[in-house]
């Protein structure tokens, strides 16, 4: 049983004592199928801390207990602006401590610097991109752009481009387009750098059509398949339209790979003599349109037919539902949001922020059902307690990218690696049936995740002569009733859980904070540091006891979901 029927289970449960028989039979059944039958009809409900939590948790990486609180007294309606107000490019990433290369002085950026036959440059400057793609989660704020250019990430992937000046212009791409047109943002990424280099587009010509990046582009990446209606014939497309579209999309090159030359910046170039100029004409399923020879447009072109069909915005909608919501699309899913995201869609010209919008203002989104079955990733994972602790990363600059690096050092342990996705499919928790979300726990990622937690925790980070640590007193200092063990854990409980804690619970965890002593021993040892807190023994004492109890929290399953 997934986390969605347990839950449903259980508010089925709770409202069997007050039933007919009749009744209990028909909500054992609702239970057992754990389905929401909500649509994108707007959310009317509360709107309580649980609520903003429940929002910002699936739209960032981890809200602080000041911006869940924030949220509060905003209002939906604000917040959701928040989350979507236009920001500018952040700084790019600068080269932090590397003090060979002449061309980018240590603080300046690399971005456009070219690279060099005698030193290697590419090693810190990735390292950099790292580091600086792990800062940017970190101090995003009230805003949904970082976890959709992880979204479009996963959906437009490419990975293995050993050039962070290519890797630094597809990511950005993203950032530009992050809410934006779909059509548009297709057109440019078919035509990227990088994507021309990782599904051979720049080896696409007249006469020797590649056709990887054609069949990626209507299975993955805009239509899907659908179901198989005959030989070579997938529903939404078929063989014949793959060969076509790779013919079309001859003639593209990308320029500036690990270019040593200062005058060369990257950039795509189309070369009219390596374009098939022949027609080209597309099966049924595309109601066999020919295109014939436009040139540089005829991409252009060949993509606005491809979302001339209205599958696309399902196609898209499905994906989005996946990643803010949950992986189960059932029959009244599919009819009652997926299909009004599609709708919503088509009506704005594939613009994506009024169907997501839409899916985050909705009944559906915020439904109980939907609080909580979802199980994070692991850059989700990692960057969500450090951030919710407000950990405290060292100041200066090489140190601080030398801290944010190995912050994300540990991702590839844990399965999921920026920039580097385990095939054009993207990670498997968001297409692989059946487990989805639940292949990101298993016998190796499980304990390095208890071992991540609890180092921070602990001991935290300290490399380059500098600590990054997690300050439990600071914490909970700005905790309601912090002297009270029992508002202290529900509330911290509130912050880090997408659900509300049981008593057993409850009471398992003030074991671990007060052993096997009354709820005033807690008390009188916190107002004792209160009134004294340069008193080093009683600050350690009581954050020690903190200590424990957050390492045993976020070693609990709840702390594993959103």
């Amino acid at each position: 049983m997934d986390r969605r029927a347990t839950l449903s289970t259980l508010f089925g449960q709770k409202t069997f004592a007050r039933s007919s028989a009749k009744q209990r039979v028909m909500e054992q059944k609702t239970a057992a199928k754990p389905s929401v039958f909500s649509g994108l009809e707007p959310y009317e409900g509360p709107w309580e801390f649980e609520q903003a939590a429940h929002l910002l948790r699936r739209t960032t990486f981890g809200p602080t207990n000041a911006l869940i609180k924030e949220a509060v007294t905003s209002g939906l309606d604000a917040v959701m602006e928040q989350l979507f107000a236009e920001l500018p490019l952040p700084a790019p990433p600068v080269n932090p401590d590397f003090e060979e290369d002449p061309n980018v002085p240590i603080g300046e950026t690399w971005i456009d610097a070219p690279y060099l036959e005698s030193i290697k440059l590419k090693p810190y400057r990735n390292r950099s991109l790292r580091s600086w793609t792990t800062g940017l989660i970190l101090e995003e704020g009230v805003s949904i752009r970082e976890k959709l250019v992880l979204f479009w990430h996963n959906h437009f992937v490419t990975a293995n481009i050993n050039d962070p000046k290519y890797n630094y212009r597809y990511i950005t791409l993203f950032r530009e387009n992050a809410w934006g047109n779909f059509r548009e943002l297709t057109k440019k990424i078919t035509i990227d750098p990088s994507m021309l280099r990782y599904l051979n587009g720049n080896q696409n010509t007249g006469g020797a059509a590649n056709e990887n990046y054609a069949r990626e582009l209507l299975e993955l990446f805009t239509i899907g398949k659908g179901e198989l209606a005959g030989p070579g014939d997938y529903t939404n497309y078929t063989e014949v339209d793959v060969v076509q579209i790779a013919r079309v999309l001859t003639g593209w090159r990308d320029i500036g790979f690990s270019s040593i030359n200062p005058d060369v910046q990257i950039h795509s170039v189309f070369i009219p003599n390596r374009h098939d100029k022949e027609a080209k004409k597309l099966s049924h399923r595309f109601d066999e349109v020919v295109i014939t020879n436009l040139g540089e447009e005829e991409y252009a072109h060949l993509i606005d037919i491809i979302f001339s069909k209205d599958e696309v915005a399902r196609f898209i909608s499905r994906k989005l539902y996946r990643w803010f919501v949950y992986y189960t699309i059932t029959d009244e899913t599919e009819a009652d949001v997926i299909e009004s995201m599609a709708q919503i869609l088509l009506q704005n010209d594939f613009e994506i922020r009024p169907a997501l919008e839409a899916l985050l203002r909705s009944q559906h989104f915020f439904d109980m059902l939907n609080v909580g079955p979802m199980i994070k990733n692991p850059i989700d994972f990692v960057l969500s307690f450090l951030k919710q602790f407000e950990a405290t990363f060292p100041e200066p600059l090489a140190q601080k990218y030398r801290h944010w690096f190995l912050v994300g050092r540990v991702l590839p342990s844990l399965q999921m690696e920026y920039f580097s996705p385990p095939s054009v499919a993207g990670w498997k928790a968001y297409y692989q049936e059946p487990g989805f979300y639940r292949m990101w726990i298993n016998s190796v990622t499980l304990p390095i995740r208890m071992e991540v937690t609890n180092l921070f925790i602990t001991e935290g980070l300290r490399a380059a002569g500098a600590r990054t640590t997690i300050d439990v007193l600071a914490f909970i200092e700005k905790l309601q009733y912090p002297s009270d063990p029992n508002s202290l854990i529900m509330e911290s409980a509130a912050i880090l859980f997408p659900q509300p804690i049981s008593e057993n619970q409850l009471n398992f965890l003030k074991g671990i904070l007060i052993p096997g002593l009354p709820d005033f021993e807690w008390t009188s040892e916190y107002n004792a540091f209160l009134s004294d807190p340069t008193n080093e023994d009683l600050a350690l004492t009581v954050s020690n006891k903190l200590r424990n109890l957050y390492r045993a929290m976020l070693s609990m399953p709840e702390f594993y979901l959103s």
